[in-house]
């Protein structure tokens, strides 16, 4: 899968890097720095925790990247789950709205029906 599976317009991160002095480059790193790397706190609760973050911004795409990255990190169900609940009790109606949608992704890249993305460029 590509990221312009996730969104079409992420086809256009390399153009809009250049005409944003390199942002995406600086965020891209940014994004490996602390969210993809192991420390106090494991990785796959930093990207478990991105996905909160995506869910209250209700950024699809992001959610989808990061599902991916977080069980690609090692994230369990039974803990996605949790983050999850989490989500659903802080924003309601809408927050568990988009835990399901969360959840869809989860099932979909677990079942095979969306291929891994890698984690450069997105979200």
């Amino acid at each position: 899968m590509s990221l312009t599976d996730i969104d079409p317009a992420l086809g256009l991160l390399a153009e809009f890097g250049q005409i944003t002095n390199g942002t995406t480059k600086h965020i891209h790193q940014m994004r490996q720095d602390v969210v993809f790397t192991e420390g106090a706190v494991p990785a796959r609760f930093k990207a478990l925790s991105a996905i909160l973050w995506s869910i209250s911004a209700r950024c699809e795409p992001c959610l989808k990247f990061y599902v991916q990255q977080a069980v690609q990190l090692g994230a369990t169900q039974n803990e996605l789950g949790e983050f999850l609940a989490t989500a659903s009790v802080m924003g309601g109606c809408v927050g568990e709205m988009w835990a399901l949608k969360a959840f869809k992704a989860y099932k979909d890249f677990v079942s095979g029906q969306s291929a891994p993305v890698e984690a450069t460029g997105c979200c």
